[in-house]
């Protein structure tokens, strides 16, 4: 049920609901390839990024790759940027 749940989990936490070593998890999060909230030393994973991924593997029933995700909304932001894009 939405809203019951935590809106962050640590790196730990969501490397279990994912079924990975968190060091896997840690390193795609500094790699800019998995979506995570950095406060000071620590990085937190928002449970939203989770629902949004499993809900997309669920709909689409193939690969779903936060790095991709990640590089196609970085790549949107620089075009914004370069053209004057925006608001």
């Amino acid at each position: 049920m939405p809203g019951t749940g935590p809106v962050f989990y640590t790196v730990r936490e969501a490397a279990k609901i994912l079924r990975v070593d968190p060091a896997t998890l840690y390193r795609a999060i500094r790699e800019d390839g998995f979506p995570a909230v950095r406060v000071r030393t620590r990085y937190v994973v928002p449970s939203a990024a989770l629902d949004k991924l499993i809900a997309e593997a669920a709909e689409t029933g193939g690969l779903v790759d936060p790095g991709r995700i990640a590089a196609e909304r970085r790549t949107a932001r620089e075009v914004q940027r370069l053209t004057g894009g925006g608001w």
